[in-house]
């Protein structure tokens, strides 16, 4: 690998995709790149990725980094934290096979991923899924006995939005949360539901012409742009009450209430919807599996099979709905719909008598030029 660019750093992925140009060179401390962020520094065009980390740690298959492969992104792996103490913002580096060239100087060096290490690694991670899922199943069962309370109850913040009775779309920005997004575009549009936007999940509802009633969650990952557009605006808070995301409102000029309660910001959505009468909840790029809860970097999910025990009769997940039925036009179909529309126009031939009579006259003009 041999290229050059300005470098851009960032310890959070989520955040620093905020604020990449294109092609350049983004240096990153992520252990396990998830498909998601993945998909973001790919949509950023960046040059390459430098990764302090690890990018398969080998705890599960995470697919981000075969994802930047695929997309032509070179990766550039395990460089050492103290690559962020020697590179700073708009720095003119090079990458020369496993090393970082900066005013001419090796600053550092690290793991070329090549599709066929990458191979490697995620068998290696396949291979220990086993010991990481009895892992995962016991701190479930450990968290859910702290969390209970989600079962039990929580209070539950008064709302401007009415619930009661409503249909209500939840929007989490998970894995092809786009793509199911789109999937259920002409549901939207038809029910109406009350659309409620975890963090990113309000500015995927934006992105597709649509106003978010309520946005929830830690408000990390949700721009400015969209927490402005005059939405119910809720602060996820630790059990405890303390709410970081308050501060990001309070420099907005906004107001929100807050929900201290624990488990994820997408869990406290769904109570919310529940508890609050909805009719139909439907929930879009939601975490539901080892996986899902591995790349968010959390060794359980207590708290969101806790939820769906409890609000299962009224959720409907369509995660995954867009691969449900891919649309695909064979020409049998094509053969069938054509014959089925000449049926009508053969009928009124026949029953037409200046049009079968056209037609007969059509016929002998032909075999009396061929000579028959």
């Amino acid at each position: 690998m041999q290229l050059t660019g300005e470098v851009r750093l960032g310890t959070r992925t989520k955040q620093l995709v905020k604020k990449l140009d294109q092609d350049e060179i983004t240096v990153i401390d992520h252990q396990d790149i998830d498909q998601l962020a993945a998909e973001s520094l790919i949509k950023s065009k960046v040059k390459a990725v430098i990764n302090a980390s690890s990018s398969i740690s080998g705890r599960y298959p995470n697919l981000g980094p075969k994802k930047l492969l695929e997309a032509g992104i070179p990766v550039l792996d395990q460089t050492g934290s103290e690559i962020f103490s020697l590179l700073e913002d708009g720095d003119q580096v090079a990458i020369e096979g496993e090393s970082i060239i900066k005013e001419e100087q090796q600053i550092a060096s690290g793991e070329v991923l090549t599709p066929e290490r990458v191979k490697v690694k995620l068998q290696e991670a396949e291979d220990n899924l086993d010991n990481e899922l009895n892992k995962f199943i016991d701190n479930t069962l450990d968290y859910a006995k702290d969390e209970k309370e989600l079962i039990l109850g929580l209070d539950i913040p008064e709302l401007d939005t009415d619930l009661k009775g409503k249909d209500v779309l939840i929007v989490v920005r998970g894995n092809d949360y786009q793509d199911d997004l789109e999937a259920v575009i002409s549901y939207i549009r038809e029910v109406k539901p009350v659309l409620i936007g975890v963090d990113g999940g309000a500015d995927a509802l934006v992105n597709y012409g649509f106003k978010p009633d309520i946005i929830i969650g830690d408000m990390d990952s949700v721009s400015d742009q969209v927490l402005v557009c005059g939405a119910e605006l809720i602060v996820h808070a630790y059990s405890n009450g303390v709410a970081p995301g308050m501060k990001r409102i309070k420099e907005l000029n906004l107001e929100a209430s807050k929900f201290a309660a624990p488990g994820t910001s997408e869990d406290i959505a769904l109570l919310l919807a529940y508890e609050k009468g909805a009719e139909l909840i439907v929930a879009v790029g939601t975490h539901t599996t080892m996986i899902d809860f591995l790349e968010k970097g959390r060794p359980g999910m207590a708290s969101t099979f806790l939820v769906r025990v409890k609000v299962g009769n009224k959720l409907v997940d369509a995660k995954g709905v867009n691969k449900l039925y891919k649309s695909r036009v064979r020409f049998k179909y094509v053969a069938q719909v054509l014959v089925a529309s000449l049926i009508p126009i053969i009928v009124i031939v026949m029953v037409s008598q200046p049009i079968s009579q056209l037609i007969k006259l059509l016929i002998m003009n032909i075999q009396l030029n061929l000579g028959f």
